[in-house]
């Protein structure tokens, strides 16, 4: 047998950043970020915008060409790029197209820089239409949601739905930076505040009990929206987000995905109501099947099940929908099952509870104690 064999690793590093008001005139952190290193090297930086978020924050285009007026070495492209928030704008190819279309026209090279600001669906499919342009294009992304700055938002992945499933096509490719700017949580509704909380309970029960615990303690303050208190869950939980991608398997080469802790069934949650439900709202969905399942099958008690479904209905989430009921083996909820299956690569990966703050890998689900679960959820909801 005559090969060559040859391995190599790349390396990745980038910084996530918190602050407020990141395009006011006093503050440098966006500016000392793109201008380190003096480069001589003259870039362009390229926006696009969440719709959304220009509702809440009229002036904020006015805001960003006065800030990048003062930038040395910097063609700030006037033509910002505004797209629909939510899961819309990753279930079709347009707005991906649209994106490639403009680096194209304006000459956006490798130097340069695509900057994201908006909710996670926009960061996921801005993030994917850079990391395909010219082999790969500069990204920043400026979360406006609890969901995406504690979440999404930090992490390695980018994609669109396509053929009605979620993220079917995308990459594993980081960010150059990520901003997290608090101000733009003032303006959230009351359901997409409670929405991302959900991300938070997710990587408490699998990593961190102390964390769970401190949830508890303020579940009430974080209902009525204190901003003290949400800035310490949406710091937490990136923390330990970066923790995990860099311990772990960033870019999912097996089949684990333990971040996905009651997510296999808020996906197809999401798909059956047409992604009416919200991405956190179906995730504390399903983090409630699986805790209650975890429990049925002997891994986790029954108090500390109860303590999950507690916190979750003290935050102001409902932990069940006639959706994520099974009733038979062609309940919806068990047909996302198998294409969770398939999305993984064949083998089944499923992260489940062995304690609050303790997770466990398991390879199959029971569909019978899968309904039990669903009852169990059902009647403590």
């Amino acid at each position: 047998m005559d090969y060559i064999a040859q391995t190599f690793s790349v390396r990745f590093s980038y910084r996530v950043f918190f602050t407020r008001h990141l395009f006011s005139l006093e503050n440098v952190l966006f500016r000392d970020f793109l201008t380190e290193g003096d480069s001589p090297v003259r870039k362009k930086m390229f926006f696009v915008i969440d719709e959304g978020v220009l509702r809440h924050h009229a002036k904020l285009m006015v805001q960003i060409r006065a800030y990048f007026a003062s930038i040395n070495n910097y063609d700030l492209i006037d033509d910002f790029m505004i797209v629909p928030g939510g899961e819309q704008v990753k279930n079709t190819e347009k707005y991906f197209h649209d994106i490639v279309h403009a680096v194209d026209r304006h000459s956006i090279d490798r130097h340069s820089y695509i900057a994201a600001i908006g909710g996670g669906a926009v960061l996921d499919l801005v993030g994917y239409a850079a990391a395909v342009s010219h082999r790969g294009v500069k990204h920043i992304r400026i979360p406006t949601t609890v969901l995406s700055q504690n979440d999404s938002g930090v992490g390695v992945k980018n994609g669109i739905n396509y053929r009605g499933k979620k993220n079917f096509l995308g990459t594993f490719v980081p960010p150059v930076a990520v901003f997290n700017d608090s101000f733009f949580l003032t303006s959230l509704s009351a359901e997409d505040w409670r929405s991302g909380m959900s991300e938070a309970v997710k990587v408490a029960l699998i990593k961190d009990r102390k964390f769970f615990e401190w949830l508890k303690q303020n579940a009430s303050l974080l209902a009525v929206r204190n901003e003290e208190a949400m800035q310490y869950l949406v710091k937490r939980c990136a923390e330990l987000h970066l923790q995990h991608i860099a311990a772990g398997d960033p870019f999912e080469m097996g089949s684990s995905r333990p971040l996905d802790f009651g997510h296999w069934s808020a996906h197809k949650l999401e798909q059956l109501s047409n992604f009416k439900i919200r991405h956190g709202e179906a995730v504390a969905m399903g983090i409630a099947l699986d805790s209650a399942y975890s429990f049925l099958s002997g891994r986790l008690s029954e108090d500390d099940a109860r303590e999950v479904i507690s916190l979750l209905k003290r935050l102001g989430f409902s932990i069940t929908h006639e959706w994520m009921q099974i009733s038979g083996d062609d309940s919806p909820v068990l047909v996302g099952l198998q294409e969770f299956r398939e999305h993984l690569g064949g083998q089944l990966t499923i992260m489940l509870l062995e304690a609050i703050g303790k997770g466990v890998e398991v390879h199959e689900m029971d569909p019978f104690l899968l309904k039990k679960a669903s009852e169990w959820v059902t009647k403590n909801r």
